[in-house]
């Protein structure tokens, strides 16, 4: 039992790793824009302007 909480425990912070990884290449090749364009887009959808 004891493993299988170190092997879960593993997981989570090799995904936390990955994620900030996969955060911080995207903001510094521009990606944050076009997140927010396309977030911006369809929430306007969704009230009926866009």
């Amino acid at each position: 039992m004891n493993s299988k909480k170190r092997a879960g425990s593993f997981i989570r912070y090799i995904v936390l790793a990955v994620s900030l990884i996969m955060i911080f290449v995207g903001t510094r090749t521009g990606e944050i824009m076009t997140v927010f364009q396309k977030a911006a887009y369809i929430c306007l959808e969704c009230i009926g302007i866009g």
